[in-house]
């Protein structure tokens, strides 16, 4: 019953009078959350000031990255949206997949409790909070990127990427779209070099852009 109503979107319940949205479970999961990744953060880094902490917590604890996982784990092939919703893309909405990915986190809590849901999110961002950790503020332009186009478009960059050259010297080539359209080209020896060079110059490019009256980029 948890597990579906987190995946249960306001849109689905407006038409399915009786049911309940995941609106309640999002608001736990958000703290449970918030309270997992700070009390990891405050026991593993102990010599880590208190802004540089805040600002891991923020780079793992926000709806780009939320939503970045929610694809991962296909959470939003499971939502359960109105047919309005779902026919504009709900179901890739960054905001959706985001309250969707913290219910699940309140459903677990509520279900198997406190211990359960920490190892949860712990499996699931314990590799970004790492990352995260390493360079505070830093220069990692993807989660730059995804926080940006979350916040303005409601969508996530999507990357393309090919290789050329053989095994011992592969160069990469990636190019990072947001609303279908290229913003962004890198290159690199690796995958990570080539996105991040990418998603530096969708970055810069977009920065304080807004969207126009037809939905597209404006700036």
């Amino acid at each position: 019953m948890l597990l579906r109503q987190a995946h249960c979107h306001r849109s689905w319940c407006a038409e399915n009078p009786g049911t309940l949205s995941n609106e309640r479970l999002e608001f736990l999961g958000d703290a449970v959350l918030g309270l997992v990744v700070t009390d990891h953060l405050y026991r593993t880094y102990s010599d880590m000031p208190e802004g540089e902490l805040a600002k891991v917590r923020a780079s793992v604890v926000n709806s780009a990255a939320l939503a970045e996982l929610a694809v991962e784990l296909q959470v939003g092939e499971a939502l359960l949206l109105g047919k309005g919703e779902d026919q504009s893309g709900g179901r890739e909405k960054p905001s959706i997949l985001a309250d969707a990915t913290e219910a699940l986190i309140g459903a677990v809590y509520l279900d198997k409790g406190y211990e359960m849901a920490e190892a949860m999110v712990m499996r699931l961002l314990g590799e970004r909070i790492e990352v995260a950790a390493a360079g505070p503020g830093g220069q990692d332009y993807k989660t730059r990127l995804q926080e940006l186009c979350a916040r303005t478009f409601d969508q996530l960059p999507v990357y393309s990427l090919r290789d050329e050259g053989p095994d011992h010297a592969k160069q990469f080539e990636a190019v990072v779209n947001v609303h279908g359209r290229p913003h962004g080209y890198g290159r690199g020896r690796s995958k990570k070099q080539a996105e991040q060079a990418a998603a530096k110059e969708a970055w810069e490019r977009l920065r304080g852009v807004g969207t126009g009256p037809d939905g597209g980029v404006s700036s």
